[in-house]
């Protein structure tokens, strides 16, 4: 509780977390502050529940369905299946916290009332390799963020090779 009153009295203007173990959304609560979310991904779908996305499971796959969005019937049936197991799955990875946040707000809370207070969602992963869905305004796609500078690629062969080569297969085609 020290920690907690000295960054009260810090005054900071909002808190940059990352909602996967929910300390930061829980200090960002308790000093009244806005937050924001900065993050690959969620487990069972939650950042788009949590922000209230339109997420109909007949059109958009859970990620451990291994389907595509043009799903049969069965896979629709399958895929609401793994999304209730996942909910279930989700409340029990995160009774100890939502447990420990209650305490320290001192009112029973619920994951999505974690969640669902975030100003902003940062979403570090490129919309272009997402199942096209509805987003809401608050959540941004920044893709790239994560990408390490990677060495340039090794020279395998020189310009004046290539030119020899692409002479070569056109001579080929024109023959051939």
């Amino acid at each position: 509780m020290e920690t907690l009153q000295y960054l009260n009295q810090s005054g900071f203007d909002a808190v940059l977390t990352d909602p996967f173990f929910m300390c930061g959304a829980t200090v960002a609560n308790y000093l009244s502050l806005p937050f924001v979310f900065f993050m690959r991904g969620f487990p069972c779908n939650l950042h788009y529940e949590a922000a209230q996305c339109p997420s109909p499971l007949s059109y958009v796959p859970r990620g451990t369905s291994m389907n595509s969005d043009h799903m049969t019937f069965f896979q629709r049936v399958q895929n609401t299946l793994i999304s209730l197991l996942e909910s279930f799955q989700c409340n029990a990875m995160y009774q100890d916290a939502i447990k420990f946040s209650s305490e320290v707000l001192q009112r029973d809370i619920t994951l999505l009332d974690l969640l669902n207070s975030a100003s902003i969602w940062l979403l570090r992963y490129d919309f272009a390799f997402e199942y096209p869905r509805p987003v809401m305004p608050n959540m941004v796609f920044i893709g790239g963020m994560n990408c390490a500078q990677k060495k340039p690629l090794a020279k395998v062969c020189s310009f004046s090779q290539i030119t020899h080569f692409q002479s070569s297969v056109i001579s080929w085609l024109m023959d051939g």
